[in-house]
């Protein structure tokens, strides 16, 4: 695994994960989607930034990791590395 790919991994894990939890996205269909997805299971999932990360990352450390092993540890590591970032993101929103 190249140090690359994974810095781009936790970017993406990230990006994505804000994306679908607090921004309305393009012409507001990530807002829509939020909508429909009401108050059950996906509604709650889409509210909680550490919740959806790791659902998000799941793909990603599919297929960055080449065996089981490496997979299974780098699930929590890009979830980890993006909620890090989220956090680095919103206390610099709130210092402004």
């Amino acid at each position: 695994m190249h140090i690359y790919f994974f810095i781009l991994c936790i970017l993406a894990v990230w990006r994505i994960t804000h994306l679908l939890q607090a921004e309305d996205g393009p012409f507001d269909v990530v807002f829509w989607l939020r909508k429909k997805a009401g108050a059950g299971f996906f509604g709650s999932l889409l509210d909680c930034f550490y919740c959806l990360s790791i659902w998000i990352a799941l793909p990603f450390a599919a297929w960055l990791g080449a065996g089981w092993q490496e997979k299974l540890l780098l699930w929590p590591a890009l979830s980890g590395a993006a909620i890090l970032l989220e956090k680095l993101a919103s206390r610099e929103n709130t210092a402004t």
